[in-house]
Parts: C-alpha cells; sequence; structure tokens
C-alpha cells in the first residue's frame, strides 16, 4: 500500500469514527472495531488509565463518557504506515476541556488497537515558547520585587500561611519529575523527603551502582540529559542531576522531612499531614496526596527463626552502604535479583568471599543484548536519529495494550535467547536456576507484573559463572545461626555479613503505614497487571493496579515506576491534579475494583 493509500485509509476511519462520536452513535462507532480489539484511554476519555477490551467493552466505555468528554476533531497527525496487513497512525483530537494525540492501528478496515491521550487543558496550557513568562518587570515602581523576592516569599509561605493544593510525599525522580509538572501547571505543590538533600536517595546506596537502563530511557521531564551524558548513569551523577534538577525547575521541596502521619477529612475535603521538621511537628492540610515512595514500596525482610541471635551484620539490600569493610569477610546475599547481583560483585570487588543463596529462579538479560534487541528500536542513538524523540517513543510504547504486550515481547527474548545461548548454557553449568518468565515473555513482563525476578547483567553472571561468586540454588533459609545461615539441605554458611536481598512490598504498604491499616486495604495491592502468574494474581486488571489514576480512597494517589513511566505518566497524574484544581468536572469511568489487599 502506498503512503497516499495508507492516509486515506486511517483519515476515513478518523472520519468516519468522529462524526459517530459526535452524533452519539455509540453503535456504529463500536462497529468499527474488531472483534478482538483494544482502545486504551490515558485521562481524555475516562479521567482514569483504562483500557476496553473487545467491542461490548468500548460500547460500554462510550456510553459512559460521550456525553462529558464531546470528542470532535479527529485529524490524522503525519504520514500513516502500512506493514504486515496492519495501517497506522498518529492524530489529534479535543474533548470539551482538553486537546490530545491518539494512535491507531487498522487491519482491514476495523480497528485493532487506539490510544487516547490527553495533552492538555484548555484554557490552562503549561506556559511556553511564546506564552513563556517574560521574568521581569520594565519600568519604575517602589518595593517592586524581583525574581528572587518572589522565589524567597513563595518558599516561605507554602506550608505556613498557605497550604499546598498538592503535597508529594517521596522526593526521588518521581515525585520531582511531578513536582515540576505540577509547578508548570500552576499547581501549589510541595514536595517532602526525609534525606537531607534531593538525589541523596541515590548517593546514599552502594557505591557501585548505577542505573541498568540507558540514558534515552531516563530522561527527566522538560530537561533532558545533555548529549555527554554517560549510556548508564551512576548513582552519585545521578543524584546531583536531581539535585540540579530541583533548583533549576524552581520546586518547593522540604528536605530532612519526614511524614509521620496523614487522615483524610471528607467533610472538608482534605487531608491532614503531620510531619517533622527540624525538630517540629508541623501540619500540613494539603488537597491530595501523592504517595512518590518507590514503586517496590516498604522492604520486606524475612522473619527468618534466630536472626536476633546473628553475631555478624545483617541488612536488607536497601540500606546496604558498599562492600568497603568487608575485605576477606563471609559474606552471605539472600536473594538472586538485580540488587542481590549488583551487592556480590560489589562485596567480590572489595575482596571479600560471598556466596549467592538463590531460593527460585531469575530471568538474566545480558545488558547490552537487552538494549538492542529490547530497546534500541525507540530508545537508542539510533532511534534519535531516526526522528524517534523520547515523548514520541512513550507514545509508541503506550500504544500498545498490555494484553498484547506479552505477545510482543516473547520473539524478542526468543532471539535473545538465540544470540545468548552460550551465555546462557554456561550461567545453567554453574547450577543458576535461570527462567523465560512464564509464558516465555521475558523480561519487561515480570516487571511489570511483579516488579521482580530478573536481573540485567552487567558482569556478576560471568563471576557466577566462573565460580568468584559462589552459588546455593534450590534451597531455602531454615534459621539464622549466631555464626551464619542454615540452608534446607542441611548445610550452613559461615557469614559475618547477611545481606537481605528480599525485595520489596506494595505500595500500598506505605499507605497502611502513614494514613491506616484500613486505607491501604482499601486502595488495595499496587502494581501488577492481574495476568494470574507467578506474584501477579488474577483477575486480569488491564492496566497497572492503582499507579497514575484514582483509587478507591478519595484524593490519594500512587506515583512511582522506572524512570521512563515516571516522566510519561506524571503528564496525565499531574493534569489529573490541574483539572481538579480548577473545579474541572472530571467524572471517572472504570474506577477498578479491589481484589488483593498485598
Amino acid at each position: 500500500m502506498s503512503e497516499t493509500a495508507a492516509n486515506k485509509r486511517l483519515s476515513k476511519w478518523l472520519s468516519v469514527f468522529g462524526q459517530a462520536l459526535k452524533r452519539g452513535d455509540v453503535e456504529t462507532a463500536a462497529s468499527m472495531f474488531a472483534k478482538d480489539s483494544y482502545w486504551r484511554d490515558l485521562v481524555a476519555f475516562t479521567w482514569n488509565i483504562k483500557t476496553a477490551e473487545g467491542r461490548d467493552a468500548i460500547a460500554a466505555m462510550l456510553e459512559a463518557t460521550l456525553t462529558s468528554a464531546r470528542p470532535e476533531k479527529l485529524r490524522l497527525d503525519g504520514a500513516a504506515s502500512e506493514a504486515d496487513g496492519v495501517t497506522e497512525g498518529w492524530f489529534t483530537f479535543e474533548t470539551h476541556v482538553a486537546r490530545g494525540h491518539g494512535h491507531v492501528r487498522l487491519k482491514g478496515d476495523k480497528c485493532w488497537t487506539l490510544l487516547t491521550a490527553m495533552n492538555e487543558l484548555k484554557g490552562h496550557e503549561e506556559k511556553a515558547g511564546p506564552t513563556r513568562e517574560k521574568g521581569v518587570e520594565h519600568g519604575s515602581r517602589k518595593e517592586r520585587q524581583t525574581w528572587l523576592d518572589r522565589k524567597m516569599a513563595e518558599e516561605a509561605e507554602l506550608g505556613h500561611q498557605r497550604q499546598p493544593y498538592c503535597l508529594i510525599v517521596g522526593g526521588g525522580q518521581a515525585g520531582i519529575g511531578l513536582g515540576a509538572r505540577l509547578k508548570r501547571l500552576g499547581v501549589p505543590t510541595m514536595i517532602i523527603d526525609q534525606h537531607e538533600r534531593p538525589g541523596d536517595q541515590w548517593r546514599k546506596r552502594y557505591k557501585s551502582l548505577c542505573l541498568h537502563d540507558p540514558v534515552w530511557y531516563d530522561h527527566m521531564p522538560y530537561l533532558p540529559f545533555p548529549e555527554h551524558w554517560p549510556v548508564f548513569s551512576p548513582k552519585d551523577k545521578i543524584g546531583d542531576w536531581l539535585e540540579m534538577y530541583t533548583k533549576v525547575m524552581e520546586l518547593n521541596y522540604w528536605p530532612s522531612t519526614e511524614c509521620r502521619s496523614a487522615s483524610y477529612d471528607e467533610k472538608r475535603q482534605e487531608w491532614t499531614v503531620k510531619v517533622r521538621r527540624d525538630g517540629k511537628t508541623i501540619t500540613l492540610r494539603p488537597k491530595q496526596l501523592i504517595l512518590a515512595t518507590g514503586m517496590s514500596g516498604v522492604p520486606n525482610l524475612p522473619n527468618f527463626p534466630g536472626a536476633r541471635r546473628f553475631k555478624g551484620v545483617q541488612h536488607h539490600s536497601s540500606q546496604h552502604p558498599g562492600g568497603e569493610a568487608y575485605k576477606g569477610k563471609k559474606c552471605v546475599v539472600i536473594g538472586s535479583n538485580n540488587s542481590a547481583h549488583d551487592i556480590c560483585a560489589d562485596l567480590w570487588e572489595h575482596g571479600a568471599d560471598v556466596t549467592m543463596v538463590q531460593r527460585s529462579s531469575t530471568h538474566v538479560a545480558r545488558s547490552d543484548t537487552l538494549m538492542e534487541l529490547g530497546l534500541g528500536a525507540l530508545y537508542s542513538e539510533a532511534a534519535v536519529k531516526s526522528g524517534i524523540t523520547t515523548e514520541k517513543a512513550d507514545m509508541i510504547f503506550a500504544s500498545i495494550p498490555y494484553a498484547l504486550l506479552a505477545g510482543f515481547q516473547v520473539p524478542v527474548y526468543k532471539q535473545i535467547a538465540e544470540r545468548d545461548a552460550k551465555f546462557y548454557k554456561k550461567l545453567e553449568k554453574a547450577g543458576f536456576m535461570h527462567d523465560w518468565g512464564d509464558d516465555d515473555s521475558g523480561l519487561f513482563m515480570k516487571y511489570l507484573r511483579r516488579g521482580s525476578g530478573y536481573y540485567i547483567d552487567v558482569g556478576a553472571s560471568d563471576l557466577i559463572a566462573e565460580g568468584e561468586i559462589k552459588l546455593r540454588s534450590g534451597v531455602e533459609v531454615t534459621e539464622i545461626t549466631p555464626k551464619g545461615v542454615r540452608l534446607s539441605d542441611g548445610s550452613e554458611l559461615s557469614a559475618d555479613l547477611i545481606v537481605y536481598a528480599t525485595g520489596y512490598g506494595s505500595m500500598n504498604g506505605w499507605a497502611a503505614k502513614l494514613i491506616s491499616p484500613e486505607v491501604g486495604e482499601k486502595v488495595g495491592k499496587c502494581w501488577g497487571l492481574g495476568s494470574n502468574t507467578r506474584k501477579d494474581p488474577g483477575p486480569w486488571e488491564g492496566e497497572l493496579r492503582n499507579m497514575w489514576k484514582p483509587t478507591r480512597q478519595e484524593a490519594l494517589w500512587f506515583h512511582g515506576g522506572n524512570l521512563h513511566q515516571s516522566r510519561h505518566y506524571s503528564r496525565y497524574l499531574a493534569l489529573q491534579m490541574k483539572a481538579r484544581m480548577e473545579n474541572i468536572p472530571t467524572p471517572v469511568y472504570g474506577l477498578s475494583e479491589v481484589h488483593h489487599v498485598s
């Protein structure tokens, strides 16, 4: 099919579909979708992050949202393309209150996948380009305030004389990026974090830590990393960038501040949040509370018998400072995912005698191979040169419904398996228990479904294969003895240090801790798709549980994920905050049921 023919086909579909939507003809609109079809909406129609699967679900969504959304002006944006029987392209559209951007894939004349995403609220657009602020008040008048005067006044008032509309608990990359979005939208926002400086969340981790995702995947909103930035960012470099970002984006950030408690007043529709800062208890009263405390939630510390009797040092991987103090010491790392591998390698580099205890199988992907085959088409230097910007890459990725994503991933990991066959053979010969995920869909689906069970190899796997990092696999820990770790096969590992690389609980654990156990159960488990695979129980949700969207607790929100997700989905969370602040009606369609509490 020629480019012109693809354009004509897509333009015609958009025109007919748009006319059906405008006259409220749900039956005709739904009939334009294939039997197996998917409409993913990011806030534009549903004021939710929601995927409708199949004609009946799409019709139900339209019945509930058309009157309030009032969509119009669906227009092809750029050239459409056709390959393997699928015609696809981008389009713009408007609703009654917003402008949006979308993507459509057709099989024949029927829609297979549709993405609709809100870009901006009408009348509340970000000031940028020709609408940017002047920054100075020309002319002469007495008691004129400079930029610094205004900035200092805002910092002195917010949280004291004036309350923030949004309070973000957690000042890592997720909280800071969302804070920047809200700042650009004019939403009074405060970010609080217990660390002394922005970026300390990274600085205080073990010395050798680097991002496992490449630079093209990790940009923050508005300010991309410069072109000389390394492919894999060292933790201290990221920490410095986040501190700089907080200052340059003029965020209201309270460091050394601990959130002690929070409660919601339904009558006043506001939170009462007690924080401890500079030795004093301060009460904040935001309208919206956003927990950006990390996708992984509260650290999982296993309750192994005898742990209190251990005479050495023991801590969770999140508290591991590095291997400098353990030269010549015997170290046991319980776990076999990213942190476990990194910490084992770090201890080995510092001269420790280190053993990994692998209790269940782990998926491993070599970093170079994953970067090329898994991410290269969207997030790489080659992708940038081909015209795929970070924002476009994010939207392409978002256009694939989660129900189809595993199928898209299987051939990628089959190719990885073939390319690195010698690597996997060597690793498994060493006794390492390896898997490709429940349905051979590999690393990213494991991440989405459970947030664990994988390692991006940057060198530790070779150390395991060569016996430099000792391995005990297929065993359980039965007891912590005064001098080490006893395993289910009856053997005992001597240890001066035990690191529990045992993962984290669901983010709603923070809600339970800061608000109440009842609220933690009310909102339910965060993350996972309901895929009915290991650690991701059904039923099928279609979207990540509770992330970046309304929850069962009014005015409580969860924000997190990797840098890509935090960057992309912060836009939609910020738009939801702005709409509520401006009293724009936000009728939520498809608020998720709670099926699991942890």
